[in-house]
């Protein structure tokens, strides 16, 4: 079998010709976001399975499907160290806005902190249309690309030191939280199992009631559930009502799935 750089570059459009350093990153975290979809499909069809480097690896660069976080940033954290980078999982607390309060259904933010030359960063394949798509340093500094302005901010709180802050292209004029983590925390398989059982099955869980597929585009983002489908771009919204027959159109059409 290839190895997941092999298979991760095709699925993504990336040459596999270059050695991927720090300084390539953005390419490929942009490459990412528009290529594999942020999806729950397979907890809506009941077809979920054990988290694994495996599992993972096959469902989304084997068989081009998309993922919610738990599955999209251990991918690139499989990347990530098959290419000799520093890097851990971690998880997080996701703030709701409507709500005015972090989600009550605990750590269920699977995220990715890369060390590198001595400075932690804060990567993220897995946060629907808020992807950075670039390293966030933890010391502060405000990263921007074409998907708005992002920083992680030293925080004291009791769900974590350190919070990814936000303010996306056409949408926000204040910065907002995104979610806040514990820079010393690290997860392994179990935990993503755990994560995925409560988003699966948690009754407040918002991915488990609607099929949402959304992904990036080179000028906003494009968002599918089974009712809607929205499209951001250049900043210009337009929201069409649409069918069942029309959703599985569009889920081929525009995500592939």
């Amino acid at each position: 079998m290839q190895n997941l750089t092999t298979l991760f570059h095709k699925r993504i459009g990336m040459p596999n010709i270059e050695k991927i350093t720090f300084e390539k990153l953005p390419e490929v975290l942009e490459k990412t976001a528009r290529n594999i979809p942020f999806e729950n499909l397979s907890i809506i069809e009941n077809k979920t399975g054990k988290i694994t480097k495996e599992n993972v690896i096959n469902k989304i660069v084997a068989r081009n499907e998309g993922g919610l976080c738990y599955e999209l940033n251990p991918l690139f954290y499989f990347y990530l160290i098959e290419n000799g980078f520093n890097a851990v999982l971690t998880d997080g607390v996701v703030y709701n806005h409507a709500a005015e309060e972090y989600i009550q259904l605990g750590r269920t933010h699977v995220t990715v902190l890369l060390n590198h030359e001595g400075q932690t960063y804060l990567i993220d394949t897995g946060f629907g249309g808020n992807l950075p798509l670039k390293p966030v340093p933890l010391s502060g500094e405000t990263v921007t690309s074409d998907n708005g302005e992002f920083r992680v901010r030293k925080v004291n709180h009791e769900l974590g030191d350190y919070c990814l802050e936000m303010k996306l292209n056409n949408k926000d004029t204040e910065w907002k939280i995104g979610y806040t983590f514990d820079s010393q925390r690290s997860i392994e398989d179990a935990n993503l199992n755990e994560i995925q059982t409560i988003i699966s099955e948690h009754p407040k869980s918002s991915f488990n009631k609607h099929p949402l597929i959304t992904r990036l585009t080179k000028n906003g983002n494009i968002t599918l559930t089974d009712t809607t489908f929205t499209q951001w771009e250049d900043g210009i919204l337009s929201k069409e009502t649409i069918d069942h027959k029309k959703f599985l159109e569009l889920a081929n059409q525009h995500f592939g799935l």
